[in-house]
């Protein structure tokens, strides 16, 4: 059974030490190495770094999809270290609301079913499932698309139905991993201010991108480099500040 912390000021992500090594015949390859971070709720924290700086290893594992050799990582005051894959699926469906550059739209699908589909595997009843979905894609601005498929619809309008299923279980942490590696420029600046607007109301967000520009919109930014964090810092002056009306 998961140790359960009692503290209430503790931290809503707390990892410690921890270290991801794959075995590559004899030889052991780290991907990452000794990170500690803790991540509080109402957070909007980016984690960047270049290809291979192990940021993709450590979203897997703060997302629950993939768990570290060694080290400690607690989760809602959970001890999550040494979940099996049932005890993950359930963190995973419950707890966090993942946003993917590539959307991961179920194509045939309307954006009201993409939405539903958390609830479905969390066995929400249809009526509340809809009503639920509906009102999440209404609050990012995409009511009047509830019945078009995602070839109906734009780039920036398919992040926002991944946006919305990431929302819809009301999940402790949101996080998007290159939300916006598939965007133009100008539709990629809209959805940043949905994403502070989201904090805005609450919500901790947590963005993993290789770019500048993206990662200077969070109020705290995390740099890796070969495994390791190479820099932390507050960002005093996040960028949507300079684009409120």
């Amino acid at each position: 059974m998961s140790e359960i912390i009692e503290t209430e000021k503790n931290p809503l992500i707390r990892i410690e030490h921890i270290s991801k090594v794959y075995e590559m015949g004899v030889e052991k390859v780290y991907a990452i190495r000794d990170i500690s971070i803790n991540i509080y709720k109402n957070e909007y924290l980016a984690i960047m770094g270049p290809s291979g700086s192990g940021k993709s290893t450590l979203m897997n594992i703060l997302g629950c999809l993939d768990t570290p050799t060694s080290g400690l990582y607690h989760f809602t005051g959970l001890d999550v270290s040494d979940m099996d894959d049932n005890e993950l699926a359930g963190i995973r469906n419950k707890e966090i609301g993942f946003v993917f550059q590539t959307f991961n739209l179920l194509p045939r699908a309307s954006s009201l079913k993409n939405v539903e589909l958390p609830l479905v595997y969390g066995g929400v009843s249809s009526s509340l499932r809809k009503e639920k979905a509906m009102a999440t894609l209404t609050d990012v601005g995409l009511g009047d698309r509830a019945h078009h498929k995602p070839n109906e619809l734009s780039g920036g309008q398919r992040q926002r139905v991944a946006i919305a299923r990431a929302l819809v279980t009301n999940p402790s942490i949101i996080l998007a991993d290159e939300p916006t590696g598939n965007l133009d420029t100008k539709t990629g600046e809209d959805l940043m201010i949905l994403f502070n607007s989201l904090w805005q109301k609450g919500n901790t967000i947590i963005i993993v991108t290789h770019e500048e520009f993206i990662a200077r919109h969070a109020h705290r930014i995390i740099r890796l480099r070969d495994g390791l964090i190479e820099s932390e810092e507050v960002n005093p002056n996040p960028t949507y500040s300079l684009m409120k009306n």
